[in-house]
């Protein structure tokens, strides 16, 4: 009797960590998407500094002849004209010598004497700027419940991951000192970056 009491308590032990496991595994799978997400747009954000994470920024120049018009519309429809571009501006103003036409992604700032024009245009990067829009929460209250469901996610990966392995690997063999060690980097960078 005793033998069996010990079988059926290692089976029982056996089959909530091969559950956690396979509960583990499936919300890692549903998390894949995401994760992607999250990481790219992190790894953009990061370096705000050296580069727009949302936009390629490119700038070229035109001699269109000049000078231009006085008059700001016949001004900018003469620009357009010999620049073949189509799109409406959304404004055209003048300052100083330089006048401005301004559509949503791009400007064109023309010298009124010269017809020397700098064509400065912004375009999407497609995923890292969608990746921004929602690591960043701008659909705001439709997306705060799928950001906080991952979150949630998150948090059960890392909590039963700790306990799906028993024995010298699991949490109370080497995971112990894996688990201090990503612990004790970001107090240490707090502790040293604080100074």
């Amino acid at each position: 009797m005793p033998i069996l009491g010990k079988k059926s308590a290692t089976r029982s032990r056996f089959q909530w960590r091969a559950w956690l496991r396979a509960v583990h595994r499936d919300v890692g799978y549903t998390a894949v998407g995401l994760t992607f997400v999250y990481a790219v747009s992190g790894l953009a954000v990061n370096h705000i500094p050296a580069w727009d994470p949302n936009f390629t920024n490119t700038s070229t120049t035109h001699e269109i002849g000049g000078p231009i018009p006085d008059d700001d519309d016949a001004a900018g429809k003469l620009v357009l004209a010999k620049l073949g571009i189509t799109d409406t501006p959304r404004e055209v103003a003048r300052e100083g010598d330089e006048l401005e036409i301004l559509f949503e992604h791009r400007t064109l700032h023309v010298t009124a004497a010269t017809g020397h024009v700098v064509d400065e245009e912004q375009k999407p990067r497609f995923f890292i700027r969608a990746a921004n829009w929602l690591h960043l929460n701008r659909g705001k209250k439709a997306w705060t419940y799928f950001a906080d469901s991952y979150a949630v996610g998150l948090l059960f990966l890392a909590t039963s991951g700790l306990f799906m392995i028993a024995g010298k690997k699991g949490l109370l063999g080497r995971g112990i000192f894996f688990v201090v060690a990503g612990a004790a980097i970001p107090l240490l960078y707090l502790v040293f970056a604080r100074g």
